[in-house]
């Protein structure tokens, strides 16, 4: 078969409006909280029989702002500074013959809401506001985990420090302070960014966060 029918079954709903400051991998923030609303064809609570209990789901997703007609079989991607190329099968860049993406997330509750039916609500995501999700598996730590696998080019990173004064992080939610400060630390910047007079904004829950990069350290000047 050269193509198949792809269901969306479902979107999650997270704090990020933009791709801009959403973590690189899915598990990196575990404070990042997600709902997952299934659409009205997929809210039979039998679909969802039995997921209690995992710790941990699958999910495979679409990426709905990288759709495009064409494909490269090589891609930059931004651990190597954008401007060393790679085959786009050793990536997960979302600029592949089929975008698709796949994360593993934390199952933290399930929930029954009286318009939308049963939602889940999920942690560590990586996926921005509204993306469309065409499947959910259980992660089985027996056949999931390879704690000895190789990384390749995706070598841990550090993480930066943060700079933010008590006013300013007064004006954020108490709740997602913390998950903020994370999001910070992991330095949403591309990599091959190295001005430090640039100034970035980060949208984050209801907050646009102004910041500055200087060697290892992130410097928030405004947040509204």
């Amino acid at each position: 078969m050269d193509s198949f029918e792809t269901k969306i079954i479902a979107s999650i709903h997270t704090d990020f409006p933009t791709k801009f400051g959403i973590p690189r991998q899915s598990g990196l923030i575990d404070e990042l909280k997600g709902i997952i609303v299934f659409e009205p064809e997929y809210r039979n609570p039998e679909a969802l029989r039995g997921i209690e209990g995992f710790t941990h789901l699958w999910l495979i997703w679409r990426f709905s702002e990288s759709v495009r007609d064409e494909w490269s079989p090589t891609v930059r991607p931004p651990r190597l500074g954008g401007n060393k190329r790679v085959g786009v099968f050793a990536t997960r860049s979302p600029f592949r013959p089929n975008a698709i993406g796949l994360s593993c997330v934390k199952l933290c509750e399930v929930k029954h809401d009286k318009d939308l039916g049963h939602i889940l609500v999920v942690s560590g995501v990586d996926m921005m506001d509204g993306t469309p999700i065409v499947d959910i598996k259980p992660y089985l730590p027996i056949s999931d985990s390879h704690p000895d696998a190789a990384s390749g080019f995706a070598k841990n990173t550090n993480e930066k420090a943060v700079e933010i004064s008590n006013e300013l992080l007064e004006r954020v939610q108490e709740d997602k302070r913390t998950a903020l400060l994370k999001v910070l630390a992991q330095d949403p910047r591309p990599a091959y960014h190295d001005d430090p007079e640039r100034i970035y904004y980060l949208e984050y829950a209801d907050y646009q966060v102004k910041f500055q990069v200087t060697d290892d350290v992130i410097k928030v000047i405004n947040v509204k």
